[in-house]
């Protein structure tokens, strides 16, 4: 679903040369994902953001409200002819968010609660120029099949993926040994709908 709050601004209209292009993320598998569509983007400092959402929020609608959380930080900065790209990604499990873990006992724990289970990673993406915003989110079910105790443990130690939503990188050994189904985008569920 797209929240267009400025209806003369459509995706359609925003040519690569017409405008520079931000990202402001720490992420860099979203740097890498940019990357292929736009080779000559910029990088944003981003100030620190407080990442809290309403008690009760739709959790599919949690990365779509913190993407423009972070816009709405940076926006001040933003030229005329910039176009900035905020994004941030979910897991929901059971209905349950599942954010980066603090740990690594914690990681653990979030993914033996996704096996032999299908999830749902949501990405919120917001494009925000001077005096434009759009607002998207993409959803993605990701399918587990069963790995052991043993192998998650020794997953956790070697990639320590505590800077991932849900404890885990489809594109690093656990996807390849533990994914048995991906319905919709896969690039999603690393961090940005390139697609999209």
């Amino acid at each position: 679903m797209v929240t267009d709050n400025n209806k003369d601004m459509h995706p359609d209209a925003l040519k690569p040369t017409d405008y520079k292009v931000l990202l402001a993320s720490k992420s860099p598998r979203r740097q890498e994902l940019l990357r292929y569509i736009v080779p000559d983007y910029e990088m944003a400092q981003m100030p620190d953001v407080d990442e809290k959402y309403p008690a009760g929020m739709p959790a599919e609608e949690i990365p779509k409200y913190l993407s423009q959380v972070k816009a709405d930080a940076y926006r001040y900065q933003l030229q005329d002819k910039e176009v900035m790209i905020t994004a941030d990604t979910v897991v929901i499990n059971d209905g349950k968010v599942l954010g980066k873990p603090h740990t690594p006992e914690e990681a653990v724990e979030m993914l033996k609660s996704l096996m032999r289970k299908t999830h749902t990673v949501v990405t919120g993406v917001t494009l925000t120029s001077k005096h434009h915003t759009v607002t998207f989110g993409e959803k993605t079910e990701v399918t587990f099949g069963d790995l052991t105790d043993t192998e998650i443990e020794a997953y956790v130690a070697h990639y320590k993926p505590m800077d991932k939503a849900g404890a885990y990188g489809i594109q690093e050994w656990i996807g390849c040994a533990g994914i048995v189904g991906v319905k919709g985008c896969f690039y999603n569920v690393i961090g940005l709908p390139v697609h999209t």
